[in-house]
């Protein structure tokens, strides 16, 4: 358990669009949590058409000790304009990105938390390039690889896995970086922001059940170029 005032609030952003499948149970997994801080759950559902908003606010009605659960719905915009949603409304010391997918393990949570609470970090990633997991398919493992090497190379980082889901950052930091993103650029755009201001990534291994396609995943090869660009973009201007 993370040794922090029971005051301090720990904001979990989950973006979600067509994920009714899995999202109940990444939100369980969320709440049986036990870190020793309270847990803001600020779910933005970006337009589903599957029935995601009705599960979330189902879900949402039941009783959660030690939380606050906050719903969101938009009209699709993207998962960057979900993202931003929900940090625009978060409010706690610490923020976490989480999908709503089963592909991350919110358990992983306290291993994040601990350089930063510690005060060690102002961000910390989770490595899934240093956990015990498989990689997953090919194309987006060494697309990924692509795009931290370019990371590293723009700016200066020493990072193993920049396209991580699992990105913690303090709330104060992060509700002051101007984000303009609406799609999967998110990570590339917050990321050079980070750097650019001087701040230092820290990365701890985390597990990771990458899903195909076919199985939901919505990401697509298309969306690494565009994450170079953003590099390049926020580099240069």
């Amino acid at each position: 358990m993370i040794e922090a005032a029971k005051r301090e609030t720990l904001s979990v952003v989950v973006p979600a669009y067509n994920e009714a499948a899995t999202i109940s149970r990444i939100l369980d997994r969320i709440e049986a949590l036990r870190i020793g801080l309270h847990i803001e759950l600020v779910v933005v559902d970006d337009g589903s058409r599957d029935g995601t908003a009705e599960a979330v606010r189902d879900w949402a009605k039941k009783a959660h000790a030690g939380m606050t659960v906050r719903v969101i719905t938009k009209e699709n915009g993207g998962k960057g304009s979900a993202v931003r949603a929900g940090i625009d409304a978060s409010t706690g010391e610490y923020v976490i990105i989480q999908d709503a997918d089963l592909e991350y393990e919110p358990e992983d949570y306290p291993k994040l938390l601990a350089p930063m609470v510690a005060g060690e970090a102002d961000v910390v990633y989770g490595s899934r390039v240093h956990g015990p997991d498989k990689r997953g398919q090919a194309k987006f493992f060494y697309g990924g690889r692509l795009v931290t090497a370019v990371t590293n190379l723009l700016y200066g980082s020493h990072l193993s896995d920049e396209p991580t889901c699992y990105k913690l950052f303090r709330g104060p930091m992060l509700r002051k970086i101007p984000l303009t993103c609406t799609g999967f650029e998110f990570c590339p755009e917050v990321t050079a922001k980070v750097l650019r201001a001087g701040k230092r990534i820290i990365e701890v291994p985390i597990r990771y059940h990458p899903r195909s396609i076919e199985e939901g995943k919505k990401i697509r090869p298309m969306d690494g170029f565009w994450a170079l660009w953003e590099l390049l973009k926020w580099r240069l201007f």
